[in-house]
């Protein structure tokens, strides 16, 4: 990519990684962001086409009364079925991708970098629209009891979800940059303030 400013930059890693706060992190240094997640959860507002492209797909059983998306019975659909989750990708992110590249060419050209959280920046291939890349890390065993904190999810769908992700340490063999959340608040905030201080330069 040509190096025009803003630079494009992607915060990614693996589900419960911690990108989440990398993100709160970067917003919080008057770093302009955007949110991948509340996009594709936008995308599938009631009345949208990709909402009715996932009834299509998926039938009536993973919308609620009212007409809003059932997202956990997709989830229990797409994340047993690998084919089902591919399906389902195929109609959000171009939604989301399209929105992302629209929001970063609104920035005032002034903008040194601005950061897109795209969860699955490199399940889908799309590392190359972006000129660096952030992974937010921890350990596997880290992750997995950080999503069962969450609640809601079995030990079994939760090994679901991570893996239905590139391992972790994959993303960071690819990374440009790598935020290991492992350790305190402290010290990941130390780390991205790094990262923002060589991205300004």
């Amino acid at each position: 990519m040509s190096r025009e400013r803003p630079l494009r930059v992607a915060l990614t890693g693996g589900i419960a990684s911690g990108k989440s706060y990398c993100l709160s992190r970067f917003a919080a240094m008057g770093v302009p962001t955007i949110d991948a997640d509340r996009l594709a959860h936008e995308a599938v507002e009631p009345g949208s086409p990709a909402l009715d492209a996932v009834i299509t797909r998926f039938g009536q059983s993973v919308v609620q009364t009212g007409g809003r998306l059932d997202r956990g019975a997709l989830g229990k659909l797409v994340f047993a079925d690998a084919s089902a989750r591919r399906d389902l990708e195929r109609i959000i992110h171009p939604v989301v991708y399209a929105r992302i590249s629209e929001w970063f060419s609104t920035l005032e050209p002034s903008t040194s970098f601005a950061v897109a959280d795209v969860p699955l920046l490199y399940e889908t291939g799309r590392d190359g629209d972006f000129h660096a890349v952030v992974v937010a890390t921890c350990t596997p065993e880290q992750q997995l009891q950080r999503l069962l904190a969450r609640g809601g999810l079995t030990e079994t769908e939760a090994r679901q979800r991570i893996n239905a992700q590139l391992p972790l340490a994959d993303k960071v063999r690819r990374a440009t940059h790598v935020v290991d959340t492992s350790k305190d608040f402290a010290e990941t905030d130390r780390q991205v303030e790094q990262i923002v201080r060589k991205l300004s330069a």
